[in-house]
């Protein structure tokens, strides 16, 4: 179980770069290139995305990437952008929340979902020979 808990603490660290990360893109389309919110939402959505996978792999899960996990990972990501993208239009249609501070409140609801997913499709099932639990001796099945 600490593993497990050193993944957790990970991949909030990992979740709080990619957040400024994914702000660093969306503030400039939104407020210099003037894009609609759920444009510059979308586009830094899908470019903080990358980043979000390379620091997963190898720093949060310490796993090798390859290009199958990559061609997954987006399927993972699948739930965050539409629990943030309900969320997003929740907040600023429903809520009036201003739609600068709305998508970081939306994020902060899909870190649960995300983490979950994101285990699933970059551990793949097992545990990396780093981890306590995969020095295990297995059991034959008869």
């Amino acid at each position: 179980m600490p593993s497990q808990l050193g993944q957790v603490i990970r991949f909030g660290f990992v979740g709080g770069v990619n957040t400024c990360t994914f702000y660093a893109f969306y503030w400039p389309l939104l407020h210099l290139a003037h894009l609609p919110y759920f444009v510059a939402y979308t586009i830094a959505f899908l470019l903080s995305m990358v980043g979000s996978f390379f620091l997963n792999t190898y720093f949060t899960y310490r796993t090798k990437p390859t290009w199958k996990k990559f061609l997954l990972f987006p399927l993972t990501n699948v739930t965050n952008f539409v629990v943030q993208s309900a969320g997003l239009f929740a907040l600023v249609h429903w809520v009036g929340m201003n739609k600068t501070i709305a998508p970081l409140v939306a994020a902060v609801v899909a870190i649960p979902f995300t983490y979950v997913l994101s285990r699933k499709i970059l551990v793949s099932g097992h545990q990396e020979a780093s981890e306590p639990e995969a020095v295990a001796p297995k059991i034959p099945v008869k």
